[in-house]
């Protein structure tokens, strides 16, 4: 079963420096229907314009995870770590018993993120951060893992939670598969382009809330880029 929830029906805040469009209930925007999806509790899709960004605030158990998808993101957190993020690349931040974290847009053009956060197994962690340059040659091979908390993916970067980002960049026409294990749930967001999923069109920015289906595939009807997690 799929659910799109087109781009123009998310919550929406513009604060003249971060343009901010909500696929789940966020701050101001509330929507009893749209509260998580499985242990998935925020997807936000966030313009940051040029010299602009979030100061210094405090997270604590939450697994925040930055998907560049133009621009880079410059963080500095409370741990001592400091690290840009370009597009196309992750980085994981597990807030767990608490971090204070600034996330910057250094460069001279916007930059455009999505901002995920899932609900973390366990709490009152030791907090971590950590992000990874993926090689731009593994995209075109269907779907990569970019970051997993699931046993069978080490290597990834980690999260604490029994979920798994992945992302496919396919040319028009191409098509790549996705396999959930019974239970599981998904959401699927085209970071650029427009694709069809099982029969489904999205375009660019549209959220499809996934359930009770084995086998998704996705075609390509433009060049596109696709995120998509994987939850309990």
């Amino acid at each position: 079963m799929l659910q799109l929830r087109p781009f123009e029906s998310l919550g929406h805040a513009n604060h003249g420096w971060l343009d901010a469009h909500h696929h789940f209930s966020f701050a101001e925007y509330h929507d009893p229907a749209r509260m998580h999806w499985g242990n998935l509790r925020v997807w936000n899709d966030d313009l940051i314009a040029a010299g602009a960004g979030f100061p210094p605030h405090p997270h604590r158990d939450m697994e925040i995870i930055t998907y560049v998808r133009e621009g880079a993101i410059t963080h500095q957190d409370s741990l001592g770590n400091k690290g840009r993020t370009e597009a196309g690349d992750v980085q994981v931040m597990s807030a767990g018993s608490g971090i204070v974290h600034s996330e910057y847009n250094l460069e001279q053009v916007d930059t455009r993120i999505f901002q995920i956060w899932i609900i973390p197994e366990n709490l009152g962690a030791a907090p971590s951060w950590g992000t990874r340059p993926f090689p731009k040659g593994e995209r075109g091979e269907g779907f990569v893992t970019l970051a997993s908390g699931r046993a069978e993916d080490e290597g990834n970067l980690r999260i604490r939670t029994d979920a798994r980002l992945v992302a496919a960049t396919l040319k028009a026409g191409e098509s790549a598969e996705y396999t959930f294990d019974p239970g599981r749930r998904g959401y699927l967001v085209p970071a650029k382009g427009r694709v069809e999923i099982n029969g489904v069109q999205a375009k660019a920015r549209d959220g499809v809330a996934i359930e009770q289906e084995s086998v998704l595939r996705v075609t390509a009807l433009e060049d596109s880029e696709i995120v998509l997690v994987d939850v309990a």
